[in-house]
């Protein structure tokens, strides 16, 4: 406690264990030497300065929690930034509550006028949805093409490094607990290949290709395999990966919405992590599309972020600013209908959520084990946003707040047959 202008002011941390209502399990220590939670734990956060307590204050939530600690101005302790999972292990319980007028008022006394007005927020943010309409209606053709830019072209240096050799930035499929990432993402892309029932000379459309993973290993089979992505970067490193393999006769990488594409006649489409970015409401025109491109027993694989029940949610103010702007997830039901309604059957659905728990912590790792090389090729506020919500992530999929699906389908003859196994074919 301090006395300003007369009157006993609460210190920082006796703010925040109320506002907290004592379920901070973390050592929170403020830059006026109060503390909050539990002292001594073995890991813990601490607020540096005026400015991130006003990112707390003005912000209450996931939101000013994320400005103040993407800002440097909430340091964690116990864990290295570029992977806090303990730590948001550690915070899960927290239950954190809207500052009565009351302990509103006993903030603004303390941090002074500066403390009621917003702070620019750091540059890794993105501006909100309601300014987002001077590009258009959402999922627009412009609207969708920033959105990807923003989170995808940061650097192919900084994927390197995070996703390792196969610059795969979608859930593996782990073929046992020991198994590496690397063996674990060409299993995933084997998994899809085989689901697909893909030989040589077959043809393949593969949207939101990102870096061409899933096209380079189906050409090296033979495939004929046609790639898009809405990131020039991704596009262009795919291309020169390609050119260095020798595929060029098979695969093709375009730089494009994967709307543009009117070849069809296709023997299956893959879609490995691209429908968490189309927006609910257009799952009806897309499923229309991957219809449209597929030949008479052709077959479609979706591969996506899911939730446990079927409701459109938007994505939190975290994710929205810093990571997937204008983002929705639904459940594999409202996906399954969707592909149903759209004249495809729809074979077969499986969810890969623990996979997707342990693909987050390789990547965690890869950036702790990088981090200096990051923070040099994108900034150390990027590297940041990075650990903290590829931690996140990790922990929404081992508590099952988010899943990952694959929904098979194919589409069948005009007269209902198509001519696959009686069984699944692929091996799990």
């Amino acid at each position: 406690m301090t006395q300003l202008h007369g009157l006993t002011t609460p210190g920082i941390g006796e703010l925040i264990d109320e506002v907290t209502r004592g379920s901070l399990t973390v050592d929170f220590t403020a830059y006026d030497g109060s503390r909050a939670g539990r002292p001594g734990a073995a890991r813990g956060l601490h607020l540096r300065n005026e400015r991130g307590a006003a990112y707390l204050l003005t912000a209450p939530g996931d939101l000013g929690l994320a400005r103040a600690y993407v800002s440097g101005d909430l340091v964690p302790s116990g864990v290295h930034p570029g992977d806090p999972y303990e730590l948001l292990r550690d915070m899960a319980a927290m239950e954190l509550h809207r500052p009565t007028p009351a302990q509103a008022l006993a903030l603004a006394r303390r941090l002074g006028r500066k403390g009621l007005t917003p702070p620019p927020p750091p540059p890794e943010e993105s501006v909100p949805r309601w300014r987002r309409v001077a590009e258009g209606v959402r999922h627009n053709l412009t609207r969708d093409a920033s959105a990807i830019q923003h989170h995808y072209d940061v650097s192919n240096r900084f994927y390197e490094l995070v996703l390792g050799p196969s610059m795969t930035y979608t859930c593996a499929c782990y073929p046992h607990e020991g198994a590496t990432l690397e063996e674990a993402q060409e299993n995933k892309y084997r998994l899809v290949f085989d689901k697909l029932r893909l030989t040589e000379g077959d043809r393949l459309l593969d949207i939101g290709c990102g870096w061409g993973g899933m096209v380079r290993y189906a050409a090296r089979r033979g495939v004929r395999v046609l790639g898009v992505t809405l990131s020039g970067e991704q596009a262009a490193w795919a291309r020169a990966e390609i050119e260095r393999e020798g595929l060029s006769d098979l695969a093709e990488v375009r730089h494009a919405d994967y709307r543009s594409v009117t070849e069809d006649a296709f023997d299956a489409v893959s879609s490995i992590g691209l429908t968490e970015h189309i927006g609910v409401r257009n799952y009806p025109a897309y499923f229309r599309f991957i219809r449209d491109r597929l030949r008479d027993g052709g077959l479609m694989l979706n591969h996506c972020i899911t939730r446990p029940d079927n409701r459109r949610l938007e994505t939190g103010a975290f994710i929205d600013r810093y990571v997937f702007p204008d983002g929705e997830l639904t459940g594999s039901g409202r996906i399954i209908t969707e592909a149903q309604d759209a004249g495809l059957e729809v074979l077969h659905s499986e969810d890969l959520r623990p996979h997707y728990a342990l693909t987050l912590a390789a990547w965690c790792g890869n950036l702790v084990e990088n981090w200096d090389a990051c923070v040099a090729d994108v900034g150390e506020g990027k590297a940041r946003v990075w650990g903290l919500y590829m931690a996140g992530s990790r922990l929404g999929f081992e508590t099952d707040v988010v899943q990952l699906h694959h929904v098979l389908g194919v589409r069948p003859a005009p007269d209902g047959t198509h001519d696959l196994p009686l069984r699944p074919w692929w091996h799990a």
